[in-house]
């Protein structure tokens, strides 16, 4: 006999016409996961005293490569901000030393906002922290079931991007 988990439980005593219990336990599984993930990033952040806004901050200048710089007119259309809120970002992450200010060399009216080593460092200790209590949570699969839950797990994403383009377009991981 298979292990139950809370959501089995919850659904035993459910009786709801319209309700498929298969559906809805996969649903409240993947909404229970999510919960707990971003709980233990909220953890791992609060340690690298980041709030996901300025953690997003660095993500995109991170990722974005080398020389790990952007406009932030750039950095608050990626983020989907006011330009005041990323400048409130830019100001905490500057006062940290994790980000500069710097003339844009392509137009002397703008700047662009750097990732400092510091940042850079900052960014890439807090994702190693992460993607080790992650991997606990993944833990609990062989990586053949971990590679089959992507595949099934992907052909969901692509139905949903399917159903409603306009809203997947914009939207990163």
């Amino acid at each position: 006999a298979m292990e139950k988990d809370h959501i089995d439980l919850f659904l035993e005593g459910l009786d709801l016409p319209g309700l498929d219990p298969e559906v809805e336990g996969i649903v409240d599984r993947i909404n229970g996961i999510a919960r707990r993930v971003k709980r233990e990033l909220e953890e791992t952040l609060d340690e690298f005293k980041l709030t996901h806004g300025e953690w997003q901050v660095l993500a995109s200048l991170r990722i974005g490569g080398e020389p790990w710089c952007r406009s932030p007119g750039d950095l608050a259309e990626r983020l989907e901000l006011s330009s005041g809120a990323m400048t409130n970002r830019i100001d905490r992450l500057e006062q940290a030393g994790l980000v500069a200010r710097h003339p844009d060399p392509k137009d002397r009216r703008g700047i662009q906002v750097e990732l400092t080593d510091k940042g850079r460092q900052m960014y890439e200790d807090s994702v190693s922290a992460q993607a080790a209590k992650e991997a606990l949570i993944a833990g609990a699969l062989t990586k053949a079931e971990q590679q089959e839950l992507n595949a099934l797990l992907r052909k969901v994403m692509l139905a949903a991007e399917k159903r409603d383009p306009a809203a997947w377009k914009k939207k990163k991981p």
